[in-house]
């Protein structure tokens, strides 16, 4: 899975992505320039090799290019972003993983 579209839907705070019939997301809350990510969702039905490395990294990108800090709570994204350092400068200061 190259590409992937994600949907900022602002009314239930969260990023989705939908695959066969199927919805991934990510829960988020946001305060000020920081965004909480608090929760990962993949349904069992979706086993793509790589898609939950490759959502993530989709959400992080689009948070990047939107000059935000993110927080994760959810220990599924704060484990990737002990994997892909780059992503580190998006912590705000004090936060560490």
């Amino acid at each position: 899975m190259n590409h992937i579209e994600i949907k900022n839907n602002e009314f239930l705070r969260q990023f989705e992505f939908e695959i066969n019939g199927h919805l991934a997301k990510i829960e988020y809350s946001s305060q000020e320039r920081k965004v909480f990510l608090t929760k990962l969702v993949i349904p069992e039905e979706i086993t793509e090799i790589g898609f939950k490395e490759d959502f993530i990294k989709c959400v992080l990108n689009h948070l990047q290019e939107e000059n935000l800090r993110i927080v994760p709570t959810s220990p599924e994204i704060a484990g990737f972003l002990r994997k892909n350092r780059q992503y580190k400068e998006m912590l705000p200061v004090g936060i560490r993983i």
